[in-house]
């Protein structure tokens, strides 16, 4: 496995799961376009930044993640993943980094993040190092000792409150002060990024209870926690018609519902295939879809229905 990447740089790259980092780009522009409808501007370089400090942010809490994962023996004894979706990289189980190296590039991530961070507080105002200070914490300690949320149940709230933070910030960083409509978008896109996270669970759920990471697909039987599911998605539904009925966001945001498509028909697969979770291949690509649908379609309306 080591000899498969060209070099170095390549491996340090993949380590960091950059298929899932699209969530986090969606959220960053869908933070831009609540900011763009009320000024009918962005600033390009502030933008940017923001931009490759939240994917950091994301690399550094996947990377630390699998290196906690590595140590509680999650990932070692997870044979019935998906791949690449479910049970992180195995680049430790499979040589490519060592232990250390893995915490020193996650850390190094997050690190890297502080003064990004720091730069876009000065140039935004203060209430910015909140929403960083909110973000950073939940990301490490969903995975991270003593507190380690996702192992106490509390991981879909942790993602949930991290990627809305994630459309919060961006657009704090363009508006410079608060608003109520990226917290009506941020909560019904990071909502659906959240069913992601639960579905992941299911094919990971035999090797994360016998590490005791008992998050609620663990510690539910597979026909009940397949429920979650359905809630998930219906609250996030909820969130962005009431957003829209409270005049938080225009009108066509309403179009964002569009995502509970692909999230329907990734919960019937998962009702099908709930005991038999290496089958639930399409019904994460299809979480995957309702995500990025709901904070495109959203970012568009708001950019349609820009105000003035």
């Amino acid at each position: 496995m080591p000899g498969a990447f060209a070099n170095r740089a390549a491996a340090l790259f993949f380590s960091t799961r950059p298929a899932f980092l699209s969530v986090t780009l969606v959220g960053v522009i869908l933070g831009l376009a609540c900011a763009y409808h009320d000024l009918n501007r962005v600033d390009l370089w502030t933008g940017l930044l923001t931009l490759l400090a939240a994917l950091a942010v994301h690399a550094g809490v996947n990377v630390v993640n699998d290196y906690y994962d590595s140590i509680n023996g999650t990932d070692d004894a997870n044979t019935d993943r998906i791949f690449p979706f479910t049970g992180g990289s195995r680049f430790i189980q499979n040589g490519v980094l060592s232990p250390r190296g893995t915490a020193a590039l996650g850390y190094g991530l997050l690190a890297a993040v502080i003064p990004a961070g720091l730069l876009l507080a000065h140039l935004s105002g203060p209430g910015l190092l909140w929403i960083g200070l909110v973000g950073l914490i939940v990301g490490w300690a969903y995975s991270a000792p003593p507190l380690e949320l996702n192992t106490r149940g509390l991981g879909e709230l942790s993602v949930a409150i991290g990627f809305a933070c994630i459309v919060v910030g961006a657009d704090f960083v363009q508006r410079r002060a608060w608003d109520s409509t990226p917290f009506a978008a941020g909560l019904s896109y990071s909502l659906f990024v959240t069913n992601l996270l639960f579905i992941n669970q299911f094919p990971d759920r035999a090797a994360d209870r016998a590490a005791g990471k008992l998050h609620w697909v663990a510690r539910l039987r597979p026909a009940q926690a397949r429920w979650g599911y359905v809630l998930i998605a219906a609250a996030s539904g909820s969130v962005l018609v009431s957003g829209v009925a409270r005049r938080c966001l225009p009108d066509m945001a309403l179009f964002g519902l569009l995502a509970l498509l692909p999230a329907v028909y990734a919960a019937g697969e998962l009702f099908r295939y709930c005991e038999t979770p290496q089958r639930l291949a399409n019904a994460i690509k299809a979480t995957i879809l309702a995500a990025v649908v709901n904070g495109v379609v959203i970012a568009g309306a708001l950019v349609v229905g820009r105000s003035g």
